[in-house]
């Protein structure tokens, strides 16, 4: 199983050997030997869709693979994960000889990077000068993009070039560049960029100098490049979250030891009540980011149509919230979190700084909030189930629910409904019937939350140019509502689950909304007794593996 794979690959010696990767961060070199043995192990066939020969079914395998990579070395899983983001325009473009070849360089071993950002564009998709005109049957690429993960070390390259010199929404298309199949001279790599984080991965640049490609490297349509990105990135913000909660896994394990080994005062430093409910509070904001990025991880596959606002939700708020756990843990650990020639601890400074990018890349924070503010007048009740079709969200939750098959043909650029959501109502009646330890309270008052914030948003009419800031602060309402919702559907949808660890008496439910709770400005009575209820958790069996549903794919090779 790959779980138990790269515990023993982190042995002294290993590949992930933990002084190997902070030898590798401290001198900014690749983690090459990490990334051979997944590759060994297998892990590109999983960015291949079954359709092409490769073994992506389902993402919330995918997610599961990632986020154990991540929980060992962020660095490593964004050196590696890359190629599943570089290919995805690829696979949602459907293009059958395009697609089945780049999948089998892909299980072969070879790197795909993905060209969006250009220097000084920042995250504006059509500012990008990368042009590409024609040239016989052929196209000619001139420009650059950068910064790019994988750009010098990707054998393959998949970029957003202007097609039409007026530019506009119709007026770019995407390419994938066999970088050694271009002519000697015309493409040329920019320099490794020194980072704060993640600085063994290589993030460096491309530039092409007329470089001349075959007709064959136009990835879908001339002119349908902005769509194809937009509707590629919501798999990959989906799926990259996942680095987060691997950074948030990561952060837990150092913390649970500090707990168990610290002594203040002639006491076991978790005796003090502070120090449970702050290691609560970040088991907590794990736990949730988890049922969001579960639930967005089905949303792929059972109403891939909403996913413009489902992964801009959830990779707005995923990285948000392991970025608050791990402010928190750095507060238990104390100077520890800044020591990195610690035994045991020394990892902690690293995953801090490495997680840092996952809330900029496929989007930053700002971003994806923006793009869901500009969404919500289509959101806004009156509108709901008008496309509601298939299961209930409770339904295709269940752990055991075989999901439907990727179908990225499904996939908009601009959501009408948030089944999610739209369900909080049903749930939380569905709650009532069973409620474990106040958890039916705190779901009342989610539900009359999310029925506020419903009137504000039915006052919205669509606007040009950027959302203003009241609108933006609804957006992120809507984010926690959203974030509750999910998880009430986990747990309705999971009753087998109720006796088990975090489960039992509802308490990662009552923490996950209690959270949920604060970040729209409540303050619920008994915020500290669940916290300290989680902290004390951690420090017992459960807290080997913090995690909703253990560990939620066993794959194996």
């Amino acid at each position: 199983m790959f779980a138990r794979e790269v515990d023993a690959w982190s042995a002294p010696g290993g590949p992930f050997d933990p002084a190997l990767l902070t030898a590798h961060d401290e001198a900014e070199t690749f983690p090459a030997e990490a990334c051979a043995a997944l590759d060994r192990w297998g892990l590109p066939d999983y960015y291949v869709p079954s359709r092409f020969g490769g073994r992506l079914a389902r993402l919330d395998e995918v997610h599961a693979l990632l986020r154990t990579v991540a929980s060992r070395d962020l660095t490593v899983a964004v050196a590696h994960g890359k190629t599943f983001l570089g290919a995805a325009s690829v696979w949602t473009a459907g293009d059958g000889e395009t697609a089945a070849s780049l999948a089998r360089h892909i299980m072969a071993g070879q790197a795909v990077a993905w060209g969006l950002t250009e220097p000084g564009g920042g995250s504006d998709l059509l500012a990008g000068e990368l042009t590409a005109a024609r040239d016989g049957t052929g196209w000619r690429l001139t420009g650059r993009k950068w910064p790019v993960n994988n750009a010098t070390r990707g054998r393959f390259v998949c970029v957003l070039a202007r097609t039409d010199p007026g530019g506009g929404p119709r007026g770019f298309s995407v390419f994938l560049v066999d970088k050694r199949a271009t002519a000697p001279g015309t493409v040329r790599h920019l320099p490794k960029m020194p980072t704060h984080g993640i600085r063994s991965a290589d993030i460096s640049g491309v530039e092409f100098l007329d470089a001349r490609v075959p007709a064959d490297a136009l990835v879908g349509r001339v002119g349908e490049g902005l769509e194809l990105v937009l509707k590629s990135l919501q798999l990959t913000r989906v799926a990259c979250v996942a680095l987060s909660l691997g950074a948030g896994d990561h952060a837990l394990r150092i913390a649970r030891r500090f707990l168990s080994e610290r002594r203040l005062h002639g006491r076991p430093f978790s005796e003090l009540p502070h120090a449970r409910t702050v290691a609560g509070r970040s088991v907590a904001r794990l736990l949730l980011a988890e049922a969001v990025s579960r639930t967005a991880a089905r949303a792929v596959h059972e109403v891939p149509q909403e996913l413009s606002a489902v992964s801009a939700i959830t990779k707005a708020l995923v990285p948000t919230l392991v970025q608050g756990q791990l402010r928190l843990v750095g507060e238990l650990l104390g100077a520890r979190g800044f020591l990195t020639g610690v035994e045991g601890y020394g990892g902690f400074a690293k995953v801090e700084r490495d997680h840092q990018i996952v809330g900029i890349f496929d989007g930053s924070t700002w971003v994806n909030r923006s793009a869901l503010a500009s969404s919500l007048p289509a959101l806004r009740p009156g509108r709901r189930q008008a496309t509601r079709v298939g299961p209930p969200v409770h339904e295709w939750l269940r752990e055991e629910h075989e999901p439907a098959p990727l179908d990225p043909h499904r996939l908009g650029v601009m959501a009408r409904d948030n089944t999610v959501l739209g369900s909080l109502g049903d749930l939380v009646a569905r709650l009532a019937t069973d409620a474990p330890r106040g958890a039916d309270r705190l779901a009342a008052r989610l539900l009359e939350a999310q029925s506020e914030l419903d009137g504000h948003i039915a006052a919205l009419r669509p606007t040009a140019g950027p959302p203003p800031t009241a609108t933006m602060r609804l957006a992120e309402r809507y984010e926690w509502c959203h974030a509750g919702a999910a998880a009430l559907a986990l747990w309705v949808a999971n009753p087998r689950h109720h006796d088990r660890d975090w489960w039992r008496d509802g308490l990662w439910l009552r923490g996950c909304l209690t959270l949920v709770l604060e970040g729209l400005g409540a303050s619920p009575p008994g915020a500290a007794d669940v916290f300290d209820e989680l902290g004390s958790l951690l420090l017992g069996d459960a807290g080997d593996r913090v995690s909703l549903f253990g560990m939620p794919a066993e794959v194996s090779a």
